[in-house]
């Protein structure tokens, strides 16, 4: 992956410059590389960047949980189904 060094900030400088810096996230629409002893350790992203990428999360967990639905139906057997009555006498 490759990151301008603008975007690059070590984490030391950071805590200096926090509210500057999230102003700068922010109204810039830009993401921030959190930099700890020269290892990237943590992204700062705006929120409306966060807002899509948790809905695209639960997009592709909706679509795993579709796929394994749609894996189990491939073995399913209506023959070996039990009436709700039955389950309800024992």
């Amino acid at each position: 992956m490759l990151v301008e060094t603008s975007q690059m900030m070590p984490i030391t400088k950071l805590q200096k410059e926090l509210t500057q810096t999230v102003r700068k996230v922010s109204e810039g629409n830009e993401s921030i590389y959190i930099l700890k002893n020269n290892n990237m350790e943590a992204v700062m992203i705006p929120f409306q960047q966060y807002e899509y990428l948790s809905m695209l999360e639960e997009v592709f967990e909706r679509l795993e949980i579709a796929q394994n639905i749609k894996d189990r139906m491939k073995h399913y057997d209506a023959s070996k189904n039990i009436s709700w009555d039955s389950i309800r006498e024992d």
